[in-house]
């Protein structure tokens, strides 16, 4: 499962924007302002994630037409996620600022 993940600079900022908020659900949009990576970058990323168990995702519950915009998919990591991506930020030194690492 966690060998399926390339830990590339561009996976370690996603991971760095969902370990900022481990509880909340980020659209992919939200993901690319916080890591201002582009999309054809940011989603096979968030995809391999998301097939490794790292993330998970679902589509938001709203009426397109009442929003006036279209459905957001909403990505959040997973508990496996959060070890496998503390580890990481830990063995490249790190754990404990990962959150100011960009």
């Amino acid at each position: 499962m966690a060998d399926d993940v390339r830990l590339t600079h561009q996976t370690m900022k996603v991971l760095k924007a969902m370990l900022e908020n481990p509880n909340g659900r980020l659209s992919g949009a939200d993901v690319a302002r916080a890591t201002d990576l582009m999309s054809g970058t940011l989603y096979p990323i968030l995809a391999r994630l998301e097939k490794a168990g790292w993330l998970e995702s679902e589509w938001e519950e709203i009426d397109a037409r009442e929003a006036g915009r279209p459905r957001r998919r909403l990505y959040k990591i997973t508990g496996v996620g959060q070890r496998l991506a503390m580890s990481a930020f830990k063995d490249l030194g790190l754990s404990e600022g990962y959150l100011s690492w960009a």
